[in-house]
């Protein structure tokens, strides 16, 4: 009974019922950029209503949003289409994702530690820029509180 009930739930997962306007709207894509993801072959099959109009699914939903943080991650369309196509040849591509998602990784770690450095120069030059913008003018350096030149 568990396997028919996680079955029913993936026949659920996979059915078609968005359409592309929904689907643009979840997922912040264009209708041109689903539509191009699809012909480029980095969206798998994606089903069709009686009038031949592209209904989505959970499960492509799910697929937008792997593509999405694949993107922030700088990782090309074509490494991402490349990717897609392993997927669909199916488990014996393990290890050839495993790859490059290790080298996504480390790609990402990379970045983050050029953009640590980078916030490291920014903080000095704010500290800079603070420390002369809180230091008195030359015009207030030369009077006290009372307004005596000093």
């Amino acid at each position: 009974m568990g396997d028919i009930a996680i079955r029913e739930r993936d026949d659920e997962f996979e059915r078609p019922r968005y359409s592309i306007g929904e689907v643009s709207t979840r997922s912040g894509l264009s209708r041109d950029t689903l539509r191009w993801y699809e012909r480029i072959g980095l969206m798998d099959y994606i089903g069709r209503d009686h009038t031949g109009r592209r209904r989505f699914s959970d499960r492509d939903l799910e697929w937008l949003t792997l593509i999405g943080r694949l993107r922030t991650t700088g990782m090309s369309v074509a490494d991402m289409v490349r990717y897609a196509e392993l997927v669909r040849l199916g488990d014996d591509t393990m290890p050839q994702r495993l790859a490059m998602f290790r080298k996504t990784r480390a790609d990402v770690l990379a970045k983050i530690d050029e953009l640590r450095q980078t916030v490291a120069v920014l903080d000095y030059k704010i500290d800079i820029y603070r420390s002369r913008s809180d230091a008195p003018t030359d015009e207030q350096a030369t009077h006290d509180s009372e307004g005596i030149t000093v």
